[in-house]
């Protein structure tokens, strides 16, 4: 069966697309002023007075459009709900967003404070343009536009704003077990991330997860002159260099026992769904500045089924004109692992720790003290960062597929279907303890520079998402 088929024959434009985007236009900017004040509120996670600004803003702007809303303490930030009722409601989504942003560094950015909003030519720029307030602002202005038509939802709408998404999300579990009523629903859907390249309407039906690792190799206690003691000394960044080479072949394969295990073939289904992503080949290579992919996997979509072990960073003694003629004391490796969903962080974690083992490595938690030194020759430290599994619904879903006809309708198009986001959403485990299927809408540009300075966000992107969001809300 093609893919297409499985997933729904095209439909008919309904009628009140039109006017929606009629109602687009006409109130383009209002919608824009609505952004800019809510970017206009910092909204960096550990500020929390200004972070319950934010929440107390995103109440009153749910509540304008006839949502019961509320703040929903935890044990860190508010998260903002909100519900909307209809009659003879189909089914009911759960919507949603997060509220916080990425720190900024003011003297990185191309305006004097990345929480004035700038427009600049067809941009607008400011921190969390695009991660992930401009999402919220469109499902607002769907609301608007509907009602201007004379038109609701056809389902009942409920709405969840994390105010800690780039802190991992650490309260939203927990809240599950004091508010789980206001939190079922038929479907989730998460609006956050950018769309593809192309610029199609994108629907993501899950995202890899990531664990992260500092990898450190210990050398002498202190750093110790490289002509005194060099060819006698172990040196830790060198040994380090060694044991990364060890887990990755040059083609890209990881060689770290059991890395991929559990890991099905595509079925032909998912292959043809894989297959028809346009992703152009020569134009990533030429916006990357690389010749070619690594070997292992030569398509980008073929990669993104697979788990990753990737160097992030480096550390060790001094670089540059402070560099010294040293043998350094230790050796750091920042190390992320990008999670399918049958390889689970934990699990991943021990395969790497086994692996540091084969290669003659005694594991300790902190730093060696000298009865450790004095015993093994190769020490090394594996300080375990945040995990969070992966998660994927079915493209067959009954919600999921409902939610791509309404898609591909309003928007006169198939649009494009990813099996499963490169990135990672921390609210991972959220989904799974709700139980019920969740999948992506992104919206955004995907030359936004989220996380990064000038951060921005296409102001099309921002009057689509509107019709984009109509279409779920009336699926």
């Amino acid at each position: 069966m093609l893919l297409l088929e499985a997933l729904g024959f095209a439909q008919a434009r309904p009628e009140w697309v039109a006017k929606v985007r009629s109602w687009v236009t006409a109130n383009q900017q209002p919608i824009v002023t609505e952004l800019v004040e809510l970017l206009s509120i910092p909204n960096v996670a550990a500020d929390r007075v200004n972070i319950r600004r934010n929440a107390e803003h995103l109440r009153g702007m749910l509540q304008k459009r006839g949502f019961t809303a509320e703040l929903l303490e935890t044990a860190g930030n508010p998260l903002v709900y909100g519900e909307l009722k209809v009659p003879d409601a189909k089914r009911t989504l759960l919507l949603y967003f997060h509220y916080d942003g990425q720190p900024v560094d003011a003297k990185r950015w191309q305006q004097p404070d990345p929480f004035k909003p700038e427009t600049r030519g067809d941009r607008i720029y400011a921190r969390s343009a695009s991660d992930d307030k401009s999402p919220i602002v469109a499902m607002l202005s769907a609301i608007d536009a509907l009602k201007a038509a004379g038109l609701q939802p056809t389902s009942n709408v409920r709405v969840i704003l994390d105010g800690e998404e780039e802190a991992g999300s650490p309260s939203l579990v927990p809240a599950i077990g004091r508010y789980r009523e206001k939190l079922n629903a038929d479907l989730m859907v998460i609006l956050d991330g950018p769309e593809h390249s192309s610029g199609r309407p994108t629907i993501a039906y899950g995202a890899r997860g990531i664990a992260t690792v500092d990898l450190t190799v210990f050398g002498p206690k202190t750093g110790v002159h490289s002509g005194n003691y060099g060819n006698w000394v172990p040196n830790p960044a060198q040994r380090l260099a060694l044991l990364l080479a060890s887990m990755k072949d040059e083609q890209g394969r990881v060689l770290i026992e059991g890395f991929y295990d559990g890991i099905a073939p595509l079925t032909p289904q998912e292959r043809a769904m894989v297959n028809a992503v346009p992703d152009d080949r020569a134009s990533m290579l030429r916006t990357f500045g690389i010749a070619s992919p690594e070997a292992a996997y030569t398509e980008l979509q073929v990669a993104l089924q697979a788990p990753t072990l990737n160097v992030r960073g480096l550390s060790s003694a001094f670089v540059g004109e402070g560099a010294r003629t040293i043998i350094p004391d230790s050796a750091t490796a920042a190390i992320d692992i990008r999670l399918v969903r049958e390889t689970p962080s934990d699990a991943m974690v021990e395969k790497l720790r086994a692996h540091i083992r084969r290669q003659g490595y005694h594991l300790v938690d902190g730093a060696p003290d000298d009865a450790t030194r004095a015993k093994y020759s190769k020490i090394a430290r594996v300080a375990v960062g945040r995990g969070t599994n992966a998660f994927r619904t079915s493209p067959a879903d009954p919600q999921a597929r409902a939610l791509a006809a309404a898609l591909r309708a309003a928007m006169e198009g198939e649009p494009i279907h990813l099996r499963i986001l490169g990135g990672t959403v921390p609210i991972a485990p959220f989904i799974q303890a709700l139980g019920f299927p969740a999948v992506l809408l992104p919206t955004v540009n995907f030359d936004n520079n989220q996380h990064e300075e000038n951060e921005n966000l296409r102001l099309s992107n921002l009057f689509e998402a509107v019709v984009k969001i109509a279409a779920i809300l009336r699926m």
